[in-house]
This record gives structure tokens, sequence and C-alpha cells, in this order.
């Protein structure tokens, strides 16, 4: 694997979450390892999950028929230790139905260790803490 420059690594973590906004509002959770790594760790509201097996299946589950959702990241940040590194961002979640303006809409803090794969940068870690809440 190609020496990395600690720029082109924060920028690829960056781009994480992108990925991972893009998945979740996409509903496409069978992709999950295309952000996670497969001994993700994860802790949120909903309880902890261990492995990519559990994390497809929190992500299938949460799904709510007709509900779409719109995941906006901002304020990354990341610190690069090697094949390893700490991310954390603020997320904003916006609960709607198609052509509706949306009912719900959440305040997360998103705390993340990311480590480097062959096939690049994945989620081994995510804590979720829930700031707040509005519903419309």
């Amino acid at each position: 694997m190609p020496a990395a420059t600690p720029t082109a690594d924060r920028a690829e973590i960056a781009d994480l979450f992108a990925r991972l906004a893009n998945l979740l509002d996409e509903c496409r959770h069978d992709d999950a390892a295309t952000v996670f790594h497969d001994d993700i760790v994860g802790r949120s509201p909903r309880g902890e999950l261990h492995g990519l097996d559990e994390m497809t299946a929190l992500l299938k589950r949460s799904q709510v028929e007709g509900e779409r959702t719109q995941h906006v990241h901002g304020d990354v940040l990341v610190h690069v230790d090697g094949d390893r590194a700490r991310a954390t961002a603020n997320q904003l979640v916006y609960f709607y139905r198609n052509g509706e303006a949306p009912h719900r809409t959440s305040g997360l803090r998103v705390a993340c260790t990311a480590v480097r794969t062959p096939a690049g940068w994945r989620f081994s870690d995510m804590h979720v803490t829930l700031a707040w809440t509005q519903e419309k």
C-alpha cells in the first residue's frame, strides 16, 4: 500500500462521513462495508453493537416505511496517527416524506476511530450522541 500524506488521509477520512450520509439516505444498507470495518463497534442511544452484521441489521431495522432522511455532516475534525485516526463531526438529520417538509430534525455528535485497510479507511468505532431533536 503506498504511503499517504497526512492531508490525503484526513481528506479520505472526512470523505467517509459523506459516504456514510449517502449510504444512509439511499438505504444502501448492504454496502455498509464500504464505510465500516468488519469489527465495527457502534454506540448510540439505541445501545451498543459489535460487528458489520449487527451494524447492517440495525440500519435495516431503523428504516421506517415511507420515511426518508437527509444526513448532513459538518465541523469534521480528523487527527491521524499512522494507520489509525480519531474523527469527530456534527450531524444534522432531517426526516421527511417525499415532497413534504421535514417532520423531525435531530442534531447529533459523532466521535469515531478509523483504521486504514487495504480497501481504504473504514470506521472501526463510532459513538453517536443525541444532542437534540425537534418534532414538527
